[in-house]
């Protein structure tokens, strides 16, 4: 099991916000789920570039911080759903905004990042 080598800064509200959300595909996972897609395998082919052990590692994270709730239904084969809690549907409008400023700012910001990403 991984084990942290820095302690987890939770002074604030950002710092705690951070925690929750760090990691590359967690907030396009509460999206997908939040749009109606909620089995493993359906986020897998909507999320390709990420790995099943990356998605279902985000997953639990996810479950552990309260903004999913991952149900298993007791039949053959096996059926795992994930869901947003309240405290998870709570983020939704917090994606909704930062999607909007990233629109907003599209025309500044897509250069740098192509020009960031063709120099690493």
């Amino acid at each position: 099991m991984y084990e942290r080598k820095l302690p987890v800064e939770i002074e604030c509200g950002l710092h705690l916000f951070m925690e929750v959300l760090n990691g590359k595909w967690k907030i396009k996972l509460l999206w997908c789920i939040h749009s109606g897609i909620q089995r493993p395998g359906e986020l897998q082919r909507k999320i390709a570039k990420a790995s099943r052990r990356l998605l279902d590692t985000q997953l639990s994270q996810l479950v552990e911080h309260g903004i999913l709730i991952k149900t298993t239904f007791d039949e053959k084969p096996s059926r795992v759903e994930y869901t947003l809690t309240p405290l998870g549907e709570s983020l939704i409008p917090v994606i909704e905004s930062t999607a909007r400023w990233g629109e907003a700012h599209r025309e500044v910001l897509e250069p740098l990042v192509s020009k960031e990403q063709s120099a690493g």
